[in-house]
């Protein structure tokens, strides 16, 4: 599988771990960034993990910061992304089997090492399940990305 990781400075450590881990495995891995302790800005990480994957480079994403909550944030502002604070092996493979969640987002503050892998080993072993109601849901996660209401009119977001 293509993966992208990246990380803020809080996450860097992780980070790099996660992507030796990938590695090994056999997966394909680009790392956007950050590699060191200096401090970076989390938006620009998710801007570079989200565009590796709108292009089709990456089919997944490991996203990690201090608590995974800025990344969460900043990487579901980014169309086709669907990321969720990840902490557990049930939710990283739930939330793919579900949801078809593409990037996981990674506390290096609050799990560790171990666990971090566990989750990331989760996450990329598991697939869509492609029910009618999974793909139903997801079509209405697509058309709210889309700014549109269930009536199917555009609605107005403001920020």
């Amino acid at each position: 599988m293509r993966i992208v990781v990246g990380a803020d400075h809080r996450g860097f450590q992780m980070k790099n771990a996660i992507a030796d881990f990938l590695r090994a495995a056999g997966h394909d891995v680009t790392d956007v960034g950050t590699d060191s302790a200096e401090s970076v800005d989390y938006p620009d990480i998710a801007v570079a993990i989200a565009a590796e994957i709108q292009s089709g480079n990456a089919e997944r994403g490991v996203f990690v910061c201090g608590s995974g909550v800025g990344a969460s944030v900043a990487a579901n502002k980014l169309g086709g992304i669907r990321a969720a604070i990840t902490h557990d092996t049930y939710s990283a493979h739930q939330g793919v089997e579900h949801d078809d969640m593409n990037v996981i987002c990674l506390g290096s503050h609050v799990i560790g090492i171990d666990i971090a892998l566990e989750v990331t080993k989760a996450f990329v072993g598991a697939s869509f399940d492609a029910q009618e109601r999974y793909v139903r849901r997801l079509a209405k996660v697509r058309a709210i990305e889309a700014g549109e209401t269930e009536t199917g009119k555009k609605q107005e977001i403001s920020g």
